[in-house]
């Protein structure tokens, strides 16, 4: 009972200290790739990548924003891992996406990517596209947020509270923000289900 007790006081300190302001920002770039016509393209490795699958989907149905998760696609994701190695797998992705000034970028990451330290390469060299482009960058990041907290437009960073508990409240606050931007009234375009049968 100790550790729960600890895990969820934490999950409400990193609630209270989270920076709203910086999800506001981030409400504002997807309100103007939306009025724009822009895609939104998920980026994210490990729990991220699965976490980019389920926000695909809810801003496709929700908000009603073009929407894609490069590793959504096993065969190209792996085909690409396999003959041109990792780092590039997402950047040659893009490319072929023909990602442009309209477009965002959405990273969800626990380091953000550092080069140096061999960290998430792949999402370094995607910002570093999309940048070159013109595209937006966002993203919500844990520990410092790394390359992606440096050059992004706008970075949630989700505050330390517990050494030990870095990754797991990273990628679970990851879900938290994204649900709070579909449900956003200025990004709401549809119900989900269970709110549209509510009064049923």
């Amino acid at each position: 009972m100790n550790y729960s007790k600890q895990y969820m006081k934490e999950v409400i300190e990193i609630s209270n200290k989270i920076d709203l302001s910086s999800i506001e920002k981030i409400v504002g770039i997807l309100v103007k790739t939306k009025l724009e016509d822009g895609r939104i393209f998920f980026l994210g490795v490990g729990g991220s990548a699965g976490n980019c699958s389920h926000a695909v989907n809810d801003f496709r149905k929700i908000v009603g924003i073009e929407a894609y998760a490069p590793t959504d696609n096993v065969s190209e994701l792996t085909a690409r891992t396999n003959d041109e190695g990792w780092t590039s797998i997402f950047v040659e992705w893009l490319k072929v996406s023909k990602i442009n000034s309209k477009d965002i970028l959405f990273i969800f990451s626990v380091g953000g990517g550092d080069l140096k330290k061999n960290i998430s390469p792949n999402l370094v060299e995607a910002i570093k596209l999309a940048k070159s482009v013109g595209a937006g960058v966002v993203g919500i990041v844990g520990r410092n947020g790394g390359y992606t907290a440096e050059f992004a437009d706008a970075c949630v960073i989700i505050p330390i509270v517990n050494p030990e508990t870095v990754t797991p409240h990273s990628e679970s606050f990851q879900a938290v923000i994204w649900h709070l931007l579909v449900s956003h009234p200025k990004l709401k375009k549809n119900k989900t289900k269970w709110e549209s049968v509510a009064g049923l």
